[in-house]
């Protein structure tokens, strides 16, 4: 399929056919339109493919076509694929790409982004290439096999102090009343600290799975693709009740505007370092001191037990304070 747009350099044309994607630009749209039928007759009679000088710019658009569409996180996914398609690693022809192009795109990055920010993209690139090996056909290896990863990050142990959440609720205008888009932000955030979940999972809460009788609700869908169920304190309950939403969603909320509308609280209330995620490390801090580690990695959602560990920060004061 062939589309065509008006630049101020003249006409681009694109042409997307049978995994293969090629772009040009033209003085002219009768000239990117007869150089696009030339390009389409080509990718019919099979002399213009992927085997035939494809680049990985094909393979990415493939993956985020056909594959990409049935994952729990498709939409940030294909952004992430959009995003390494501008690196000039996607202009490298398929048949000569190799682990050496694949660590210099890394080390491009890395001057840019978090280490852990690359490791996510050259996971997604390995499984790419992994499916254009064992299902496409389209390479005989992998080149992100063996490549040597940036070091991981250490994991945060930033806790929320009482004071802290005070003022991000103040910047917010809460007062234990929710009218505005602000105060929902900050019931979610108020949520997340009682029950330690995502601020994905509490966004995408309905009435029909909040059993406030009952003090659970039911996460149909999670980040590890499994169903949970999460108990909930009185306090919980509470705070639930206080959602705006009387029928279907509790929140009208999206991921994006939440993210937005608390950094700019944050920066008002003049805190440093605070990410809305923190409130997860807090949660699962807290809820330690009261349920048993097996009850605690139910609840929070963790099937790996060395995961509460990464989420897990007391002060040293905290234990001291149990010894006695």
């Amino acid at each position: 399929m062939a589309t065509f747009r008006k630049r101020a350099s003249g006409w681009r044309g694109e042409v997307r056919m049978q995994g293969v994607y090629r772009s040009a630009t033209f003085e002219s749209k009768t000239a990117a339109k007869a150089w696009a039928a030339d390009i389409e007759t080509q990718i019919r009679a099979g002399t213009l493919g992927v085997s035939a000088g494809g680049t990985v710019a094909d393979v990415l658009d493939k993956y985020a076509r056909t594959v990409s569409p049935s994952k729990r996180g498709a939409r940030w996914e294909e952004l992430r694929l959009a995003a390494i398609g501008r690196d000039p690693l996607a202009e490298i022809p398929i048949r000569d790409v190799r682990r050496g192009d694949i660590a210099d795109y890394r080390d491009r990055r890395l001057a840019n982004v978090a280490p852990g920010t690359v490791n996510r993209e050259l996971n997604l690139l390995s499984a790419v290439f992994r499916t254009a090996v064992e299902e496409w056909h389209w390479l005989t290896e992998n080149p992100c096999a063996g490549l040597r990863r940036p070091p991981s990050p250490q994991g945060r142990d930033r806790r929320i102090s009482d004071d802290e959440v005070e003022r991000v609720c103040m910047a917010l205008g809460y007062e234990g009343r929710v009218e505005t888009k602000q105060h929902q932000v900050a019931l979610v955030f108020l949520i997340a600290l009682e029950t330690a979940m995502r601020a994905g999972e509490i966004l995408s809460l309905d009435w029909s799975r909040v059993d406030l009788k009952a003090r659970h609700c039911t996460l149909e869908m999670t980040k590890n693709g499994t169903r949970r169920q999460v108990p909930l304190s009185t306090r919980a309950v509470g705070l639930l009740q206080q959602a705006p939403g009387r029928k279907g969603p509790l929140f009208d909320l999206t991921s994006r505007s939440l993210d937005v509308l608390f950094r700019r609280a944050r920066d008002k209330a003049q805190i440093k370092d605070l990410r809305f995620h923190d409130s997860r490390h807090e949660a699962i801090t807290r809820l330690a001191q009261k349920l048993d580690i097996l009850d605690l990695a139910r609840m929070v959602g963790h099937q790996n037990l060395g995961s509460l560990r990464v989420y897990y920060n007391p002060t040293a004061s905290e234990i001291a304070a149990r010894l006695d």
